[in-house]
């Protein structure tokens, strides 16, 4: 699938855009959780349109929090951005801020783990590792089931997600886990230099 821009350009497009640090890290995890479910599913020659979705999905959040996703339609052809990862960018808020509904299978993807990545970001900075890399699936499934922690982050888009995709809820819990363990180091290092 074609994007239409490039990395350089996308990060540089983030930026313009977005400068608190939570949300940097935020746009590169769910990069990184695209890349790796692109692979994951068999789209591996697709891994770096997902991840540039994954990069951009909150574009126009923390400028536009009011008009998020909206503004996103506006700012990413005016950028270059293919009609394909316009759309992708755009669906991942369906229900929610945007009636664009996801349809590929990389749509659902990022629909169903934006959220999610919050949540096992807000589990991992709880534990004493500060880390997710040494967490199990049965700690993430009570703080899943704890609708205090993290109250922030919807279970119910996050299983609604699940279901769009066929798939259990813990096999969704499971191998977004999965993904964000893989990318942790690397995000780490990101951030610290920027």
């Amino acid at each position: 699938m074609e994007a239409g821009i490039t990395r350089e350009q996308a990060w540089t497009l983030l930026r313009e855009y977005n400068q608190e640090p939570f949300h940097l890290q935020h746009a590169l995890t769910v990069e990184a959780v695209m890349r790796w479910f692109a692979n994951e599913l068999g789209y591996g020659e697709d891994a770096d349109f997902w991840a540039l979705c994954g990069l951009l999905h909150d574009v126009d959040f923390e400028r536009y929090p009011e008009q998020h996703c909206t503004k996103a339609a506006e700012i990413l052809p005016a950028a270059g951005a293919s009609e394909a990862l316009t759309h992708a960018v755009c669906c991942h808020g369906y229900g929610l801020c945007s009636d664009v509904k996801p349809e590929h299978e990389m749509e659902k993807v990022l629909f169903a783990t934006d959220e999610l990545t919050g949540l096992i970001g807000a589990a991992a900075k709880m534990r004493p590792s500060k880390s997710c890399t040494d967490m199990e699936l049965s700690s993430l499934k009570k703080k899943f089931k704890d609708k205090k922690f993290a109250a922030g982050c919807s279970r119910d888009v996050i299983r609604q997600g699940a279901e769009m995709l066929g798939w259990e809820l813990d096999t969704l819990l499971d191998k977004t886990l999965q993904a964000m363990r893989a990318s942790e180091a690397e995000i780490r290092t990101a951030m610290e230099a920027q």
